[in-house]
């Protein structure tokens, strides 16, 4: 049977994002994105619903959210689902998150928390070793990468979204 996991998100970040490394040296940062949708009830009210969905980002793309992203801050993910589990105290616990496998940073270049003004730098695009944690807040095992040594993803301008 065939599988496909692929989620596409956009939104706004809900925390300022912390950089950190792993062992090896590989980049990662955790994002909150908040993504509203409307809809019309049955007597024809609109009601906003709003999903907070944590992201895992790595590599490249990790460190260009530390740099460029700040709590607010309009986002387009792409990426795919992961389940954690892990046992604490005896209790099995989950957490369903995405792992970002590319970004794509929205909004008018004007509008850089920390662009002073100037301009927002536009990133290119950055190739991001892919990994997931083990388990939360292990970040000591990586996933194998798929793509024979190139990443799927990475960090794109507004310029490169085709609508």
């Amino acid at each position: 049977m065939a599988s496909f996991n692929r989620v596409v998100l956009l939104g706004n970040v809900t925390r300022d994002p912390e950089l950190r490394y792993i062992a090896n040296g590989t980049a990662v940062t955790e994002i909150g994105l908040a993504v509203n949708d409307r809809r019309k009830t049955a007597s024809g009210e609109w009601v906003d619903e709003t999903t907070f969905v944590d992201v895992t980002l790595w590599g490249r793309t990790a460190e260009i959210a530390g740099e460029y992203v700040t709590k607010g801050s309009p986002l387009m993910i792409e990426g795919r689902l992961k389940l954690d589990t892990w046992e604490k105290d005896g209790k099995k616990n989950s957490k369903l998150r995405v792992v970002g496998e590319r970004m794509v940073l929205l909004g008018s270049k004007g509008e850089g928390p920390r662009g002073g003004g100037q301009g927002q730098a536009r990133p290119q695009r950055a190739s991001q070793g892919r990994g997931t944690p083990a388990a939360e807040d292990d970040f000591s095992q990586s996933e194998p990468d798929y793509h024979g040594g190139q990443s799927a993803g990475g960090v794109a301008a507004d310029d490169d979204i085709p609508f």
